[in-house]
């Protein structure tokens, strides 16, 4: 029950799992298909300020989140590679997100494995998509590392200038938390009114 409560606080949850539970987290959220409701863009960015905070070391933080990001898509390749075409099949609860990845995949190509990083949910099953559509593995660590790299540090180091230049903004965490949550679906929003849009003409 305790960690129920914590996943849905992200203060909480750093202060309760520290740098070693948000390496967990950003490695399950990535990699783990039940991993995808993990808030892992506030999370960093809530990470950062802390840190400017003195409450976590960005020295530590930084290598460890990459790590995980990173660790965490090649696991969902392997995943999407070992499953090959039967990957919706396989996991058919999740046919609805695995889609979405799909379409998405077949859109930008192999600058998804970077671009879905910023998009919450959909990060979380791309990886396997390009496995099971058999991307290059050599290209897919190259794009996963390039991705992983930015996606940590942009929100880590968006939550470290924060947290030095905003006096007292811990107090306004939650505030900061809703705006990061919006902006990252934002470009979902926008695609579904496309969608809806694209439809209509139709």
């Amino acid at each position: 029950m305790e960690l129920l409560q914590n996943l849905l606080d992200v203060r909480a949850l750093i202060q309760w799992g520290g740098i070693l539970g948000i390496t967990a987290i950003v490695f399950v959220e990535t990699g783990l298909f039940f991993g995808f409701f993990l808030p892992g863009d506030s999370l960093l960015v809530t990470a950062g300020i802390l840190a400017a905070a003195g409450i976590l070391d960005i020295k530590w933080l930084i290598p460890c989140a990459c790590a995980a990001a990173i660790i965490g898509d090649q696991t969902g390749y392997v995943i999407g590679r070992r499953a090959g075409r039967a990957l919706v099949q396989r996991y058919e609860k999740f046919r609805l997100h695995l889609d979405r990845a799909h379409a998405f995949y077949e859109r930008y190509g192999s600058k998804t494995i970077v671009l879905a990083r910023f998009v919450p949910i959909v990060r979380t099953f791309v990886p396997a998509v390009a496995g099971a559509a058999r991307m290059n593995y050599r290209r897919f660590v190259t794009y996963n590392v390039i991705g992983g790299v930015f996606w940590v540090l942009s929100t880590t180091l968006l939550g470290y200038g924060l947290g030095l230049t905003i006096p007292d903004i811990e107090r306004y965490l939650h505030l900061v938390i809703v705006v990061v949550v919006f902006l990252s679906i934002l470009p979902s929003i926008i695609e579904w009114r496309k969608h809806q849009k694209t439809s209509a003409r139709r």
